[in-house]
Order: structure tokens, then C-alpha cells, then sequence
């Protein structure tokens, strides 16, 4: 066996406090493409005459011109990116199955709620157990989704 290594699996997919760290950087890693893609869309909604009529209100540095005008410019595409990326953390059933197919990682220190689902309604065949964890699921994320909206629409405006 390789050093740094237990049961096969390198120490920091092995080890039940590094796993969900994994998964977290997993996620984080690739969702960041696609966000910055909508950033990108997001800049080019912003008028350039908002940068001088900046300037000529006396934000003269680069970071106050995007304190005051880049990022409240960008808030439509910020909750856009929020709400997308929280229903996408969800979504991590196809990591934890590549990493740890037995399931669940180390003393099941990934077991989601998606891998529930799965292990429910597939593997041990309880249909009905795993469409019950699937619409308690579905209503616990349409409810975090409006909440999250509600906070973070209450600052933003769309122009």
C-alpha cells in the first residue's frame, strides 16, 4: 500500500473529517466556470456612462468605481449565481457515488439527501420510502429558494 494511503484511498478521501471537505471543493471547483461565464454576461449589462458619472462624483479609484457601480450593477446576475449554486450543492449524488460507490464515504460522512434517495428507492427497492424522501426533499429546497430570494431581492434592482 501506498504512503498517505488507508483502505486504498488517499488520506483525505479516506479520513471522515477531510470528506465532505472534498466533496465541498468538488463543487465549489465546478461550478466556478458556469458562474464566472454569468459574471462575464452580467459586465456587459453595465453602462459605461455609469463609470463617468462615478468619476465625476468623486469615485476616483478602480475599487470605488466597483464598489459603487460594478457590484449593485451586477446584483440580478449575483442572485441568479446564489440561487442556482445552493439548488446545485444539493446535486452532489454523482461525486459521492465516483468517489465511494459503497456509500456514503468514511462512516457515511457524505450521506446526502440525494444518496438517500437513491439508496431508499433504488438500491433496496422502497419506492414508496424514497418518493416520500424525494418530495420532503423537493419542498425543503423550493422553500429555502424563496426565503434566499426574499433576503437577497429585497437589495437588489433590476434596471
Amino acid at each position: 500500500m501506498a504512503e498517505g494511503c488507508t483502505d486504498g484511498f488517499p488520506v483525505w478521501l479516506g479520513d471522515k473529517r477531510y470528506a465532505i471537505w472534498v466533496v465541498c471543493f468538488i463543487g465549489i471547483w465546478q461550478g466556478f466556470g458556469f458562474n464566472m461565464v454569468l459574471y462575464l454576461a452580467g459586465l456587459t449589462g453595465v453602462h459605461r456612462e455609469l463609470y463617468h458619472a462615478a468619476e465625476m462624483d468623486g469615485a476616483k479609484s478602480g475599487w470605488e468605481r466597483f464598489r459603487l457601480v460594478t457590484w449593485p450593477a451586477l446584483g440580478p446576475t449575483t442572485v441568479f449565481v446564489v440561487t442556482i449554486s445552493c439548488i446545485r450543492a444539493f446535486q452532489v449524488f454523482d461525486t459521492i457515488e465516483a468517489f465511494w460507490p459503497q456509500g456514503g464515504g468514511p462512516n457515511k460522512s457524505t450521506y446526502v439527501m440525494m444518496f438517500a434517495i437513491f439508496e431508499k428507492g433504488v438500491q433496496q427497492n422502497l419506492i414508496g420510502i424514497g418518493s416520500a424522501i424525494t418530495v420532503l426533499f423537493l419542498v425543503f429546497v423550493m422553500f429555502l429558494t424563496l426565503i434566499q430570494r426574499w433576503l437577497v431581492e429585497r437589495k437588489v434592482h433590476y434596471g
